[in-house]
C-alpha cells in the first residue's frame, strides 16, 4: 500500500519544519520512502542526519506489524561474544510468514561502538542492531538504520562523574539509569538528547552541570517523552545541525 500525495506532502512540509529546508536529493528521497513504505516522520519512523536518512527501530516494527510478520527469532553467537569485555554478537532471523525460511541480520555491540549513555546495555543494542538489520532485509529497506550506526560523539565526551559515596545518597547512577532508560523506551536519539540536556543547564558541557541540574532535566524529559513525544521530538530535533543546500 503506497501513500497518496497529500500525505507524502505533508510528511515533506513536517520535515521542513523539524530539519530545515531539505536539499532536493534528500526530498526526493524522504518521498520515495514515504510512499513505497508508508513510514511517517510524525510517528517517529525515520530520523536525518548529515544529509542523510536513517530509518527507526520504531519505523521498521511498525512496518512488520503492518506486513503482519510471523515472528522474530533473536539468539547470541557465543563464538564471537565477551562478556568481560562487554562485546555481543547477535544473530535475529524475522520470519515474514509461516512458510518462510527466514532473513537473517546480525548485530553487534561494545564500549567503542555505543554511545556514553547507553554504556552497560551493549547487549541490549546488539540485539536491536540485529533486528533492524533483519527487518531491513525482510522488507527492502536500503537505508541503514540509527541503532545500527556507532555515537556520533566524542568517546572523551561523558556523562556528568558520578557523586561521591555519600553524597546525594548515590543519585548519581541512578539518574543517568533513568535516562537511559527514557531513551530507550521513547526511541529518543542520544545525541539531541545531549544538547538539549547542554542546553537546558546552561553549561558548555554535561561535565560542567550539578546533579541536581541533571536531575531536573532527567524529570523535564520523561515528563515531555510521556505527555508529548511528537513535541519533544520536534524541540530536540531542532538541535540538529542546519542544511545548506536547499530545494530550488
Amino acid at each position: 500500500m503506497k501513500r497518496q500525495p497529500n500525505v507524502v506532502r505533508a510528511e515533506l512540509r513536517l520535515a521542513s519544519r523539524i530539519w530545515g529546508p531539505l536539499c532536493r536529493n534528500s526530498a526526493d528521497a524522504l518521498a520515495q520512502l514515504i510512499s513505497a513504505h508508508c513510514l511517517s516522520i510524525k510517528s517517529g519512523d525515520m530520523a536525518y542526519f548529515d544529509g542523510r536518512w536513517y530509518v527507526t527501530h520504531t519505523g521498521l516494527l511498525r512496518l512488520a506489524r503492518r506486513k503482519r510478520c510471523f515472528g522474530i527469532r533473536v539468539e547470541a553467537v557465543p563464538s564471537l561474544c565477551d562478556l568481560a569485555a562487554n562485546r555481543f554478537v547477535l544473530k535475529a532471523t524475522v520470519f515474514p510468514c509461516r512458510s518462510s525460511v527466514g532473513f537473517v541480520g546480525y548485530g553487534d555491540a561494545d564500549p567503542s561502538n555505543v554511545s556514553p549513555l547507553v554504556r552497560g546495555a551493549e547487549m541490549r543494542v546488539a540485539e536491536t542492531r540485529a533486528v533492524n538489520r533483519a527487518l531491513r532485509k525482510t522488507y527492502g529497506i536500503g537505508i541503514c538504520s540509527v541503532e545500527e550506526i556507532g555515537s556520533l560523539s566524542s568517546p572523551a565526551e561523558k556523562f556528568p562523574p558520578q557523586s561521591a559515596p555519600g553524597n546525594g545518597n548515590g543519585a548519581g547512577p541512578k539518574v543517568r539509569d533513568r535516562l537511559c532508560q527514557i531513551i530507550r523506551q521513547h526511541q529518543l536519539d542520544p545525541e539531541l538528547v545531549k544538547a538539549y540536556a547542554v542546553d537546558f543547564c546552561g553549561t558548555k558541557t554535561l561535565r560542567e552541570a550539578t546533579r541536581e541540574q541533571v536531575e531536573n532535566f532527567v524529570r523535564e524529559l520523561a515528563d515531555w517523552a510521556e505527555k508529548d513525544r511528537n513535541a519533544l521530538l520536534c524541540q530536540l530535533n531542532s538541535y540538529a545541525r542546519p542544511k545548506q543546500e536547499v530545494v530550488a
